[in-house]
């Protein structure tokens, strides 16, 4: 094990993949200086300007030329910036790579990994703030990760690039400094496996990216109250682990799912629907979920927070649905 940040698990993953895989490049904005946030320090100078792509301002080229590169044998790292501007690039991923494979009955695939830094960051406002995860949770043909720590980042990342399938590779923005202990030598992590972060009898909380943290420091407080929650950090939203949720609702009849974006058709509500249809026998109270109001982010510190899903009222919610039996 080694202690290294978020940031710097992901960069190894990316020189680790092209030092195994002559096949495996990266393209986007400034990579040649190492990225906007680092996240390609060095690799430009290790691999060279063929392989850390200098490319111009334009997602859509950027996107559009991995894509073909992907179909015709490589495998494309393509660095988005920030999951806002992927929006300009969202034809060549949605209908292209996610659907090029079943359209060509399995002739070809598009083996590309789409990074998309994701999430409120220093007052980055509505267009440099959004996490748009569920987006493409829907969007058959795309898988959709999720990191929340260190090791996940790295071994994640590594399953990513070996998938023949487009990866849609969502890092918050917020955890780049987060450090943790990282497994040495060639781990990958199994996309649709979550996580257990904590164990707990009294009520289940479902999360992602960096709400996870959210979660984890809400569970501390309840666990002094003497409410015990079983956190499950999803890794990947899809697949997602369903076995996983269900299990741990099974035991706790209760399910609280915690998200950082926008609560409405968030990938949130699949979660709660299909524990909701599954275990509508075994709930002990109605399935709740936590997220964002359907408003942008504002450039204010203040209004910010207002948006912003706290470990107060992540605590506060799972010690309602716990207190409901009692009533």
């Amino acid at each position: 094990m080694a202690r290294v940040s978020y940031i710097e698990a992901g960069r190894q993953a990316v020189a680790e993949e092209m030092r195994r895989d002559p096949l495996v490049w990266a393209v986007g904005e400034d990579l040649g200086r190492g990225g906007v946030f680092g996240q390609y320090t060095g690799l430009a100078d290790e691999f060279g300007s063929d392989r850390i792509s200098d490319a111009p301002i334009s997602e859509s080229c950027i996107l559009g030329a991995a894509v073909g590169a992907a179909m015709t044998g490589t495998r494309p790292i393509v660095e988005m910036r920030f999951s806002d501007f992927a929006l300009c690039a969202v034809d060549e991923l949605v209908n292209q790579a996610a659907k090029a494979r079943y359209m060509f009955g399995g002739q070809t695939r598009v083996p590309i990994v789409v990074r998309e830094p994701i999430g409120m960051w220093r007052s980055s406002a509505a267009q440099h703030s959004q996490s748009l995860e569920a987006w493409y949770a829907h969007i058959p043909g795309l898988v959709v990760a999720v990191p929340s720590t260190p090791a996940d980042a790295k071994g994640l990342l590594k399953a990513a690039i070996r998938c023949d399938d487009p990866v849609v590779f969502m890092e918050h923005k917020n955890l780049w400094p987060l450090e943790g202990e990282v497994p040495d030598g060639d781990v990958v992590v199994d996309f649709g496996k979550a996580r257990t972060v904590r164990e707990g009898r009294d009520v289940t909380i479902v999360s992602w990216s960096a709400a996870v943290h959210t979660a984890e420091e809400a569970a501390k407080t309840l666990s002094g109250e003497g409410v015990e929650a079983d956190v499950i950090d999803l890794r990947t939203l899809w697949p997602w682990d369903k076995a996983a949720v269900l299990k741990s609702v099974e035991t706790t009849g209760r399910l609280l799912v915690v998200q950082e974006s926008v609560s409405v058709a968030g990938f949130g509500a699949e979660v709660a629907a299909t524990v909701a249809e599954a275990l509508h026998g075994v709930l002990k109270a109605p399935v709740r979920r936590l997220g964002a109001p359907r408003i942008p982010i504002s450039y204010a510190p203040p209004l910010e927070d207002e948006v912003r899903v706290t470990a107060d009222a992540v605590a506060a919610a799972a010690r309602d649905l716990v207190t409901r039996i009692n009533r």
